[in-house]
């Protein structure tokens, strides 16, 4: 979020950047994240709508833009959580994957 390390970002507004995950787990793995910090998903609150409203429409405009969000293939949407999850950055952020069928593991 600092701009501190290079990132390949897809989409940017003003409540949000998405760019892609380091280490993807299919042919499109966009990770979303708010501008303002939100430690993660268990820690949002009415206070966060607007960001959440806003992580979800840059979802959208990633797997549009991607080229998968315009089919009737689908892609899956994902918040990890702690350590169980292989959580390991404390930013709220979304996972955005899709162009193949996942089958297997969450992430």
């Amino acid at each position: 979020m600092a701009g501190d390390a290079p990132a390949d970002i897809v989409w940017s507004d003003d409540h949000t950047v998405a760019f892609r995950d380091i280490h993807p787990q299919a042919p499109t793995h966009v990770l979303v994240v708010p501008r303002r910090h939100i430690e993660d998903a268990s820690v949002i609150s009415p206070s966060d709508a607007e960001e959440v409203v806003a992580l979800l429409t840059a979802a959208k405009a990633v797997a549009d833009a991607e080229g998968i969000g315009d089919d009737d293939r689908g892609y899956r949407l994902v918040f990890n959580v702690g350590p169980d999850a292989l959580n390991s950055v404390s930013h709220l952020h979304l996972h955005v994957l899709g162009g193949r069928r996942l089958d297997g593991p969450l992430g």
